[in-house]
């Protein structure tokens, strides 16, 4: 089992990342509370080679790919990939 852990936040704090959750599709706060956690933590195994406008426009194929339903498997995008 994993440990839990209670975080008090302010209010505008939570609703915003309520927004930037759904927008973003994760499956609740927290999902994206353990990935920022994550993000912090292994600093330095984080992938710096992208630009921010390089991760915005990847994010955005992300959206449209998942509006349209064209979700494909890990293994068949590694594939398209290679």
């Amino acid at each position: 089992m994993k440990p839990q852990i209670n975080l008090r936040i302010p209010e505008n704090l939570k609703k915003a990342a309520e927004k930037y959750a759904r927008i973003h599709r994760y499956r609740n706060l927290q999902e994206l509370a353990t990935e920022a956690i994550r993000e912090k933590v292994m600093e330095k195994n984080y992938d710096e080679s992208f630009t921010a406008k390089e991760i915005e426009l990847i994010d955005r194929v992300i959206d449209a790919t998942i509006k349209k339903g064209d979700l494909v498997s890990e293994k068949e995008l590694r594939k398209a990939l290679r």
